[in-house]
């Protein structure tokens, strides 16, 4: 098999792939450029022969080696500079790593260099380099002159930079191409890897048949990795294929890696089933969405754009219709991002981080974009709780963003499988998140494989427990009554059976026995005790005074504080009789993650907490067996 846009290369799996991309206004020199630094004319259609312009999305390498004589391989994707055909830039900029802004020095900046770049920010991309092409066909004064314009153009842009990065170049006659071959190999080299924990996915961008293969479809690994045989899932669609061969530039590979340009033959599936726009995901992992919640800003060119408007939705090499629709319903205004939520008329592969570009339907212009916060948000959330959910969100760390997913589910829970859809990471990824979360006493896997927040659990639990007769009740109709799903119904009646406060026979749950009841009144008992801990956070109150305020005989007390310890509500600190609320605990190991890789003692926690060396001391002993800090001395180090 060879794709026709895939070039020949020596390389060996080991290799450091990168893609750049190319961007500015038409007939710039963008695909001349790319010709001259790989010997590719990425000019492959009839039309672009005939018309002399690119109108399609065009491909080629340059093969080099870094500093440390590692193989490197730097991939282009050459776009469409004309207007008409920025749907096409759009599903080629949606996936690189940097890009390549090529202005002519005849023209300067033009509105396509200005719309070029903006997408490319409204996309997230960071890092690139700017070339001006065609210096040999102007004066020194017009160079200065158009150099000048493009300094200040790109002043407070993410290109702004001087002579080592915007670079003079001629590609009829080669001046300044060894020089940009330099900077674009020390700019390949500084491109940040893709994160390992993500599940592998590869957004076509092309599907074609080949002589004697079949169904070639090429694309850009964004993340993890495909195996020659392996059998992947086309989405939308949950078409399963196979992968009967690949290849990286030309060369056969057995495996591919994130940031390759891909070409793989398919079996399984005819080349009129798989088009631009589809995404290959590993099996059960990823799924097409059309309800996402999103953070979206607008340029400073843009109208307001009004609750229910219509837009194009740009992300990756998808694209389609889009309803807005606002939170607050209040229209967006150019500036400060807006959480909004996009339906859209066709399911596209998304997941959090994604970033996506919008264009008004008419006339055709990018007003803006932004992140997916949600590609999962639940349909019967109502908005202000959606909206707080999506604040709280934002400001989270990914441990937190995690139990916040949880949370939200309450007793229903969540399973691995739905969180790896939700979140777009590995499983292996999730277990180690969550272990910290287990550890924490956050949160409990049910069955292995579900997991639940121990407040949800104490729902279930009172759920089922206020149902209960002296005369008993089918398992079955209190699993109905009470609505909850097989495995969390049964961990709650397991549970609760475990510490007696129910009896189980013949398939009926009773009110447990007198010598093992636990009356109501010792539930709202415990419920007071804990809201006492959790209003009082850090700072807690001795025992012996909430047993006082409440009037309760030390005994009593000390029973329904071992109920609340075993349920992991409260968590006793040292040999010191301090209990603090598992909540207020969490804030506290929140906090400290600000602190990571400095170092801190007594005075200064106390400083950051408002405590007295009373509780301090605990707390700090806490943190160290909880990891969270290491005791040096005097000395704690934040981990």
């Amino acid at each position: 098999m060879r794709a026709g846009d895939e070039r020949s290369s020596s390389m060996t799996n080991a290799v450091k792939s990168v893609v750049i991309g190319t961007a500015g206004h038409i007939d710039h020199g963008k695909t001349t450029l790319v010709r001259a630094l790989t010997g590719v004319d990425t000019d492959r259609l009839p039309e672009e022969k005939r018309r002399g312009i690119t109108i399609d999305l065009g491909f080629a390498s340059m093969d080099a080696s870094a500093p440390d004589r590692s193989p490197l391989r730097i991939s282009f994707v050459d776009v469409p500079g004309h207007k008409l055909f920025i749907r096409n830039m759009l599903a080629g900029a949606g996936c690189i790593d940097a890009v390549l802004l090529v202005i002519s020095a005849e023209e300067g900046v033009k509105p396509q260099t200005e719309e070029h770049l903006a997408i490319c920010r409204l996309l997230g991309v960071r890092r690139g380099l700017t070339v001006i092409t065609k210096i040999d066909a102007v004066s020194s004064g017009r160079f200065e002159e158009v150099y000048f314009d493009i300094r200040t153009f790109l002043n407070g842009t993410f290109l702004e930079g001087d002579r080592a990065t915007i670079l003079p170049v001629s590609a009829r006659t080669g001046q300044g191409l060894d020089e940009l071959r330099r900077e674009l190999i020390s700019l390949a080299m500084n491109t940040s890897a893709n994160n390992p924990d993500h599940l592998p996915r590869l957004p076509l961008d092309r599907a074609f048949v080949m002589k004697g293969f079949g169904t070639v479809v090429t694309g850009t690994l964004l993340s993890g990795e495909f195996h020659e045989g392996e059998t992947l899932t086309l989405e939308p669609g949950n078409r399963s294929v196979r992968v009967r061969g690949m290849q990286t530039h030309g060369r056969p590979e057995d495996h591919a890696r994130s940031g390759s340009r891909v070409a793989l033959n398919l079996a399984g599936i005819e080349v009129s089933e798989a088009s631009r726009g589809q995404t290959l995901v590993a099996q059960e992992t990823l799924t097409a969405v059309t309800t996402i919640d999103v953070e979206a800003s607008l340029l400073s060119t843009s109208s307001t754009l009004k609750h229910r408007s219509r837009v194009h939705f740009h992300a990756f090499t998808s694209n389609t219709l889009a309803t807005v629709s606002l939170y607050g319903y209040n229209a967006v205004e150019p500036g400060p991002a807006r959480f909004m939520r996009l339906r859209l008329d066709k399911p596209v592969v998304l997941v959090p981080g994604d970033r996506f570009v919008l264009r008004q339907c008419s006339p055709a212009a990018t007003i803006g974009g932004g992140v997916v916060f949600d590609a999962h948000p639940l349909p019967n959330m109502r908005k202000a709780r959606c909206l707080t959910w999506l604040e709280a969100l934002k400001e989270a760390s990914p441990e937190e963003q995690l139990f916040l997913r949880v949370e939200r589910c309450g007793t229903a829970g969540i399973t691995m499988s739905k969180l790896m859809a939700e979140i777009g990471i590995t499983r292996e990824a999730i277990y180690r998140i969550t272990e910290q979360l287990v550890s924490g006493n956050l949160l409990l896997r049910v069955a292995n494989d579900t997991l639940l927040t121990i407040q949800a659990r104490a729902t279930a639990m009172e759920n089922v427990t206020s149902r209960l007769k002296s005369d008993g009740i089918k398992r079955s109709e209190l699993k109905s009554q009470t609505a909850l799903n097989t495995e969390i119904f049964d961990f709650v009646i397991e549970h609760l059976a475990r510490e007696k406060r129910l009896r189980l026979q013949d398939e009926r749950a009773f009110l447990p026995g007198p010598e093992s009841q636990l009356p109501n009144e010792d539930l709202k008992l415990q419920t007071a005790i804990a809201s006492i801990y959790q209003a009082a956070g850090l700072a807690a109150p001795a025992s012996s005074e909430v047993a006082a305020g409440l009037g309760l005989k030390e005994a009593d007390m000390r029973r329904l504080m071992t109920l609340l310890l075993r349920d992991k509500i409260l968590v006793k600190m040292g040999a010191d009789a301090l209990y603090v609320h598992n909540r207020a605990l969490e804030q506290l190991r929140t906090k400290m993650r600000e602190f990571r890789g400095h170092t801190i003692d007594v005075a200064r926690f106390k400083q950051i907490t408002g405590l007295s060396r009373k509780y301090a001391i605990p707390l700090l002993e806490y943190l160290d067996r909880q990891r969270i800090t290491r005791k040096d001395n005097d000395q704690r180090l934040v981990l």
